[in-house]
């Protein structure tokens, strides 16, 4: 029989999605089990994406080439973002079949592997980051001005990687295995941490005057690091399921095989869009570092608003992995369906919003005020395509939860090279419309992936991938 779903009804499953239990995801209710499982990873994309939002907020006080600076790096450091994420795919696709067949040792060795791999990647990325940050910059487009604000922020990034590798390759397990309050507790963690710092260590305190700029990266990168650390302590402390043993330890190289493919796939998804990130900020730079300022506060808030549909089409993963294990391709399909229904509410209601009261919520970040119109002008512009960005985040976490990560690649090939990267180019420069052809090139893109990505998912092929 159902319960009634009473104020006080909500309120006690809101407690319980939480405080975190271990659930059978392949037998419960499926709103339930999307609600139960979506509610701790929309909050901890919220923390995610808080990272990104206080940064900002703090290094505009500093100044445009500041903001710049950031917009900058993080353009590329968006580059080990993806693999991190690429790899997260790999551990929840893998944990989460692994959960599905009720076969908790595979799943620990999994996750065991899975950090050997994500760290030696990161640590490489990160000698090769702190060594040519100078040139990664100049190459970026940046001016001499801001490459000698800025220099000393992107070697700290970049030697900090290892940390944000392993935060999302961790939080990608955890969700595999249905245990997400682990994953939303540490961006908490993280997150607490950085807006405490961020301030204390850009302005300073007293007698203590601050880092400046490097200040923001130092907090960054402590926070990121402590909330690994709780991760790690989760990992083996056997109180889970989810837990690498002694007998854990040891190389498996078919194993290892696997996740190169599966990971291969979402770092060649992310990394396209990245890479198409990179040519747009490019273009975008050659408007001056007010455009490149008014971008990044955009993509920021943008981002931040689309933290809880992540966490929405993160459900879906997990409940396609694990239904798959379990055999049960109709549940999997159904859940799919009904995540991607909740995400385009939620965006319709963002754009509303975003229409509405953009020069508001852009003004907040920024005094200036030709960086407030661009960055507005994005907002609203963006904001257009958001019910379609809902449909196709849920779509292609489908395909990544059933390990077929692939076919987004292909799909971001089509629409983020071959498309939008020309289309900004000649909407921003041929047809004069500067930073709005770019905006306008996204928002069309975006929404023509969600289409071509529904389209693929109706063909059922991802249910028969092998993991």
């Amino acid at each position: 029989m159902k319960k009634k779903l009473t104020a006080r009804r909500i309120w006690s499953l809101l407690g319980e999605a939480i405080n975190g239990g271990e659930q059978d995801f392949t037998k419960m209710n499926i709103p339930l089990s999307i609600f139960l499982l979506s509610v701790p990873m929309i909050l901890e994309m919220i923390m995610e994406s808080l990272f990104a939002v206080v940064d900002i907020f703090f290094v505009a006080r500093i100044g445009e080439d500041a903001v710049a600076t950031v917009g900058l790096t993080e353009a590329v450091i968006i580059i080990i973002y993806s693999i991190g994420v690429g790899i997260s795919m790999a551990a929840t696709a893998m944990v989460a079949r692994r959960f599905g067949e009720k076969d908790y040792k595979r799943a620990g060795s999994a996750t065991f592997q899975l950090l050997v791999y994500g760290g030696g990647i990161s640590i490489i990325l990160g000698i090769l980051g702190f060594l040519f940050a100078e040139d990664i910059l100049r190459l970026m487009g940046a001016s001499e001005t801001v490459i000698q604000t800025g220099i000393s922020y992107t070697r700290i990034i970049f030697a900090g990687n290892t940390a944000i590798m392993l935060l999302f390759l961790c939080n990608g397990a955890f969700r595999g295995a249905g245990l997400p309050h682990l994953a939303m507790k540490t961006l908490w963690i993280s997150n607490g941490i950085n807006i405490v710092l961020d301030p204390l260590l850009i302005f300073g305190i007293g007698s203590f005057e601050g880092f400046g700029l490097e200040g923001a990266a130092i907090a960054t990168t402590t926070g990121r690091s402590l909330g690994v650390c709780f991760q790690l302590y989760h990992l083996l402390n056997a109180k889970h399921r989810l837990v690498i043993l002694k007998e854990n330890l040891k190389f498996k190289l078919k194993t290892l095989k696997k996740i190169v493919s599966i990971s291969a796939g979402g770092m060649g998804q992310f990394l396209i869009d990245s890479v198409a990130w990179i040519f747009l900020i490019r273009i975008v730079a050659e408007f001056g570092s007010s455009a490149v300022a008014g971008f990044t506060i955009a993509f920021r808030i943008l981002m931040f608003s689309l933290m809880p549909a992540w966490g929405l089409s993160s459900a879906a993963a997990t409940m396609v992995g694990q239904n798959l294990g379990a055999r049960k391709v109709r549940r999997a399909k159904i859940s799919v369906w009904l995540t991607a229904k909740y995400n385009a509410i939620f965006l319709a209601v963002i754009t509303l919003v975003y229409l509405a009261f953009g020069e508001w919520v852009a003004g907040f970040f920024t005094p200036n005020d030709e960086v407030l119109e661009i960055a507005a002008l994005g907002l609203k512009v963006i904001a257009l395509g958001y019910i379609f960005f809902g449909i196709g985040m849920v779509m292609i976490q489908a395909f990544n939860g059933a390990g077929d990560t692939k076919t987004p690649s292909w799909i971001n090939v089509a629409v983020f090279w071959f498309l939008e990267i020309p289309l900004a180019y000649w909407l921003a420069k041929s047809m004069d419309q500067g930073i709005l052809g770019i905006f306008i090139s996204i928002a069309f893109c975006h929404s023509l992936h969600a289409l071509i990505a529904l389209w693929y998912f109706r063909k059922g092929k991802w249910a028969l991938t092998k993991v």
